[in-house]
């Protein structure tokens, strides 16, 4: 009992330019799964093809069958870039009466390899791996966050859509996105722990000018993955608001005496200068002002973290 997918085996597949997709490949999987699933070279189920399937050089997908039942579709390019991804079609022939339904969901209505979503959970979540700047790879990659045959796909795409910056490739990329997952390096994953999205300033317009001041430690306001912020600032002299201390003097007096032994006695201001004698020294008492200025703060940083709640980023394999 096996069908195949209508359309796909024997067929030339093409690209939006009219080209043909030299390369291209196809990946089955169980319907509205990232599953791979195997496909045969004949009707009887024996002999398997590769996974995922490889075009030809003209971009020709070879025949196929799988067992009755309904399959996840996805064809890429040679470099990873997705063509189409079907969730739910069924594996028509023979033995499945002649016909088949195939499911008319919209793709762009399901998640599809390199979406992002946010949980208020820890844990893992099938189909997803957590974007925390871990890796994945094949089965015998020794990646740290996923190591299965299931992360081809996000493998492709993450080293097809970003640089080594933000998702390394162990030992270095080579020819291709195909090349590094045949020789089972494993790519680092985007790290979004303790991290909030923001759109870049420009998306396609021009610059908004809203990210202008902010400090990026990776890329630019207006490059797509670029990082940047800070949880906490510590102010510098200029960027205190204006204020005043509030200094008050409460005014202050001297009183000047002169010394009695050399002629003369008693306050000045009441003997007057006639009772000094020639030399008599004088005396003036000091005094303060009775101003003190207190000194504040602590040059601390403070925080710079709005109201949150805490999750999981995970990424669609």
């Amino acid at each position: 009992m096996a069908g195949t997918l209508f359309g796909l085996g024997l067929s030339q597949q093409f690209g939006v330019n009219g080209k043909p997709l030299v390369g291209c490949k196809l990946y089955l999987y169980a319907a509205n799964t990232s599953t791979p699933v195997d496909a045969f070279r004949e009707i009887t189920l024996t002999n398997k093809h590769p996974w995922p399937i490889d075009a030809d050089g003209s971009g020709r997908l070879p025949a196929f069958w799988l067992a009755d039942g309904s399959y996840r579709a996805r064809l890429t390019t040679s470099a990873g870039v997705v063509i189409f991804d079907e969730a739910n079609v069924a594996a028509i022939g023979a033995s499945s009466g002649g016909g088949g339904f195939v499911d008319s969901t919209p793709v762009e209505s399901i998640a599809t390899t390199g979406d992002f979503k946010w949980r208020p959970t820890s844990g893992t979540l099938a189909g997803w791996v957590r974007a925390n700047a871990r890796t994945i790879g094949s089965a015998t990659s020794g990646a740290s966050e996923r190591a299965n045959a299931d992360t081809q796909a996000l493998f492709e795409y993450l080293w097809a859509n970003f640089s080594d910056t933000i998702c390394p490739v162990a030992g270095g990329r080579g020819l291709s996105a195909s090349a590094d997952w045949t020789a089972n390096k494993t790519i680092g994953v985007p790290d979004l722990r303790g991290r909030s999205p923001f759109g870049t300033a420009d998306m396609g317009n021009l610059d908004s000018g809203r990210l202008s001041g902010v400090t990026f430690s990776t890329g630019s306001a207006t490059t797509a993955a670029s990082v940047g912020g800070a949880a906490a600032v510590t102010l510098t002299t200029g960027q205190l608001p204006a204020h005043a201390h509030g200094v008050t003097d409460p005014g202050h007096a001297h009183s000047v005496t002169h010394d009695a032994a050399r002629g003369g006695a008693g306050n000045i201001a009441t003997a007057g200068p006639q009772a000094l004698s020639s030399g008599a020294s004088i005396v003036v008492n000091s005094a303060t002002t009775g101003i003190t200025i207190q000194n504040a703060g602590s040059g601390e940083a403070h925080n710079n973290m709005p109201p949150l709640m805490l999750g999981t980023w995970f990424i669609r394999l």
